[in-house]
């Protein structure tokens, strides 16, 4: 806490200053600052606020007084009550900006360098904000202490010039020096340095013209003439005495030159380069905020630009590594390389920062701040004026130094393949890698286009040039996502330790959670599953990814979702192990699994009511379940997570959790088949059969074979498919469950279509009429007629055909059974385009195209499509046909969906 009088009166607390209101009341501070911490008797104080003419009430106002300014420095041993009056005691060394002033004043004084002169007296002349004690001008109790601080800046305004004409800075010192001469027209000190500059600067006729002037305002104000010490410097000047000259200029402060040994191979950040340059400004302070993961290259980056910028700074570059290192050991540190002798600077950290700033006021200077802990630890290191430009490098986003100090951001992301292809070949050779495209393409991947693996990878391989790439690809593949083949020899170049750093630096809530996400599966997640794998509430744990993602040990790549990369992952799962007791990290996972089973079962029977529910146990304590209330949310929320769906089953069959590995699996089936994903669809049902069998749960079984049966049919797999449909209706028979078995006739009669067979198909359609009726199955008794009108007009039949489909459309809409309303379309609209109505047929294809589209099966959406092109061909319209069929196969091929077949047929034959 500091007492400011060079300028208005205030209070520095914390690094911000705050306001003293009234008059009356900054004139008993100021009072009681001016005594340095000695006692000001009321008498004094009265006079100082009042005058010769008080009120007969001053002095209970005075103690008023008194106790405001108590509460504004928020101690009330602040200013003590000491007779015959008060004193005023911060407990610090300076108790006021004029008593800092003037003990800088004072080393400067002893010092003997003069850069270190000349940075104590800058120190000291950045303390004043205006005229002293500016805004109790006119008070005759403060007035001649005002003056005093005047005269004070005054002198060491002329003694920093004279340490600046020591160092040479004869022409950088004649801006301030004519300024002074301005303002102080009769001090003859200034305008003799004034002289001595000019003449110095090669302008000797200039000097003379001041000489001149000076003597005529003297004789006009004063009736003097120049002092003695003036005439000869006159004299000297016109004889241009060799005494004047500088001996041995000296520049104002070393040079430095800190940059780092740029790294060898650097490739590629072409566009982050360009944006740094963007960045370069003489006229302007310019601050960066380089931030990334950690082992993204932030630092390579910020060197190697630094490299090629030097010369914008002629001044110097300096360079810090702000890890476990405080402000002020980097400012001394700073100000050494600058030229100021050690003697020479002050204790004080806010002192050495006014120093550092003033060494640095109109100079261009380059400065990396490199691996800067936070915004705090940088503020003190930022210059004070325009010509410099600062790189920091984070682990963490520095918002309050964007948001406060008008920091660029600049967020520095994993290596593009490219990129890292160029920084193997600049390593290794681009003969070496070209040789080998698979194993640097391995290589690659496994070092997840992390520049410090990628260089530590390229090491190990440059060591031994005789060894294949594919050697080095097998024990990054050997080592299984661990991190222990990333071992460079040394902590800066071991992505264990390098990713150490930044999670040391977490607090132990933020460090758990960083954990667990190591062991979850999928490739990224939202704020409810991490809510749910740390067992938190979801506001706490949104708080949490945020600490995660400033930490740049996350990102939030889409709003909502974030992820890490998978050396990061490794990272955090090792640390899981090392750290957190099985039972924990297995209580973690099955949380997770509850989050995404539930979540999942919801959706998908909001995507498909038709589906029968396979009901999941209740979920564990802690577990969060986001709310899907339409469709279209439903199907949305699969679109963002299937593939991380995938990957739990898959991670469920793994650990153990068979019930949530088939359960998760029976969730993805219809999202899946509306998509046209058929392998994933078979893919995540055959490992929900292994799941199935383990707990012999004959059921899900059985669902699971019909699943099965009907996509593998699609894929054209029908010996597989058939023999999946057998074990599905054998296993329902047993089960006594007729809409099960109704279901496997439906999918049989699905399969003997495809394959043509098409009046076995339309028995095995009636069978499950039968079934579901007799089960009382309203939605399957509708799909299934649906499916037999199909089979009629398949047969030829097209009016009888036309008369099963439209009744199966009622009972369609009265179930509100929309996925197998649209299907019945097609087949109405195809009854109709075959009895010749082709308007009724479009009109028919055009309802199925605007459900299928409202649902989302973006499958079916391409097959009708297709069909619809073949009514508008047989129609006389081919380029409405062209144009159905193109977006069609646009649909079927970005699916891989084998109908895209037949609309490529259609458009190669018109």
């Amino acid at each position: 806490m500091q007492v400011r009088l060079l300028g208005p009166v205030d209070v520095a607390i914390g690094g911000g200053a705050v306001e003293v209101s009234g008059l009356r009341r900054k004139a008993v501070l100021a009072a009681l600052a001016v005594a340095h911490g000695e006692v000001v008797s009321t008498d004094r104080l009265i006079d100082v606020v009042w005058g010769a003419d008080p009120p007969a009430t001053a002095l209970n106002t005075l103690q008023r007084h008194v106790s405001h300014l108590r509460q504004v420095l928020g101690d009330r041993d602040a200013i003590r009550a000491r007779p015959p009056g008060y004193v005023l005691d911060l407990g610090g060394a300076d108790l006021t900006d004029a008593a800092q002033a003037e003990r800088l004043i004072a080393e400067a004084e002893r010092a003997a360098d003069p850069a270190g002169r000349a940075g104590l007296l800058r120190a000291a002349l950045a303390l004043w904000r205006g005229r002293s004690l500016d805004d109790l001008a006119g008070l005759a109790g403060l007035d001649a202490e005002a003056e005093r601080l005047d005269n004070l800046w005054i002198g060491a305004q002329t003694a920093l010039v004279d340490a600046r004409l020591l160092l040479g800075e004869h022409a950088q010192v004649l801006p301030d020096l004519e300024r002074l001469a301005r303002d102080h027209r009769l001090d003859e000190r200034v305008h003799g340095q004034l002289m001595l500059a000019q003449y110095r600067s090669g302008r000797p006729a200039d000097a003379l013209a001041t000489y001149r002037r000076l003597r005529r305002a003297l004789a006009a104000d004063l009736g003097l003439d120049p002092g003695q010490a003036l005439r000869d410097l006159e004299a000297a000047v016109l004889r241009q005495d060799p005494a004047l000259d500088l001996a041995a200029p000296r520049p104002a402060a070393a040079v430095p030159a800190q940059i780092p040994l740029a790294v060898r191979g650097f490739t590629g950040r072409d566009a982050e380069l360009a944006r740094l340059d963007a960045l370069l400004d003489p006229a302007a302070l310019v601050v960066c905020a380089v931030t990334g993961p950690p082992g993204v290259g932030k630092t390579s980056l910020a060197v190697h630009w630094a490299h090629g910028a030097a010369r914008q700074f002629p001044d110097g570059q300096l360079y810090v590594n702000l890890r476990d290192q405080e402000p002020a050991d980097a400012l001394r540190g700073f100000l050494g390389a600058l030229g100021v002798a050690a003697d020479a600077l002050p204790p004080d950290p806010q002192a050495l920062a006014t120093l550092y700033r003033s060494i640095l006021a109109g100079r261009r200077v380059l400065l990396i701040l490199d691996n800067a802990r936070d915004a705090e630890q940088v503020r003190p290191l930022l210059p004070g004026t325009a010509g410099c430009l600062v790189l920091v490098t984070a682990r963490q986003q520095l918002t309050p130094l964007v948001a406060a100090e008008g920091a660029h951001p600049f967020a520095l992301d994993l290596l593009t393949g490219g990129e890292a292809r160029d920084l193997l070949a600049r390593r290794l050779g681009a003969e070496r890698v070209a040789a080998e495209p698979g194993a640097v393409e391995e290589i690659i991947a496994r070092c997840a286009r992390l520049p410090l693996a990628l260089a530590i990878a390229a090491a190990h391989a440059a060591t031994r040039p005789g060894s294949p790439l594919s050697v080095q690809a097998a024990q990054l593949r050997d080592a299984a996502g661990g991190l222990d083949a990333l071992d460079g020899g040394d902590p800066a170049t071991d992505v264990r330790t390098v990713f150490s750093w930044s999670y040391r630096a977490l607090d132990d809530a933020a460090a758990r959670l960083f954990r667990l996400l190591g062991l979850h599966p999928g490739p990224d997640l939202t704020a409810p599953g991490a809510a749910s794998l740390a067992g938190l509430p979801l506001p706490r744990a949104r708080m949490l990814l945020r600490r995660l993602v400033e930490a740049n040990l996350l990102t939030e790549h889409a709003p909502g979702r974030y992820a890490f990369h998978d050396l990061l992952r490794s990272y955090a799962a090792e640390r899981a192990l090392a750290t957190d007791a099985a039972d924990e990290r297995r209580e973690a996972a099955h949380r997770v699994l509850d989050h995404h089973l539930h979540t999942a079962h919801a959706a998908a029977l909001l995507i498909d009511p038709a589906r029968r529910p396979v009901e999941p146990a209740p979920p564990r304590p802690g577990v969060t379940i986001p709310r899907l209330d339409t469709p279209d949310r439903a199907l949305d929320w699969f679109a963002a997570n299937h593939r991380v769906l995938t990957a739990a089953v898959q991670r469920a069959t793994d650990d153990g959790f068979d019930a949530h590995a088939w359960r998760l699996a029976w969730t993805l089936t219809t999202y899946f088949d509306w998509q046209g994903r058929f392998d994933d669809l078979v893919a995540t049902q055959l490992a929900a059969l292994d799941a199935l069998r383990r707990l012999d749960e004959v059921p899900g079984r059985a669902h699971v074979h019909r699943d099965l049966g009907r996509t593998l049919a699609r894929l054209g797999r029908h010996e597989e498919a058939e023999a999946h449909l057998r074990q599905a209706l054998e296993l329902y028979e047993r089960l006594g469950d007729q809409v099960g078995m109704g279901r496997v006739h439906h999918s049989v009669g699905w399969m003997l279509m495809q394959q043509g067979r098409h009046r076995e198909a339309l028995a095995q359609a009636e069978r499950a009429v039968e079934r579901f009726r007799a089960a009382g199955d309203l939605l399957w008794h509708a799909r299934t007629l649906g499916a037999a009108g199909w089979l009629h007009a398949q047969l030829g039949d097209h009016a009888h055909s036309l008369e099963v489909c439209l009744e199966a459309l009622a009972l369609q809409q009265k179930v509100g059974d929309r996925h197998a309303e649209a299907g019945n379309w097609d087949s109405i609209a195809f009854a109709h385009h075959r009895l010749g109505d082709f308007e009724a047929a479009r009109h028919g294809y055009e309802e199925a195209i605007r459900l299928f589209d409202e649902l989302g099966d973006r499958a079916s959406l391409g097959e009708v499509l297709v069909h619809l092109g073949d009514t508008r061909a047989a129609s006389g319209d081919p380029g409405a046909a062209r144009a159905d069929w193109r977006r069609a196969l646009e649909l079927l091929e970005g699916l891989g969906h084998p109908a895209a077949a037949e609309a490529r047929e259609r458009l190669s034959a018109r």
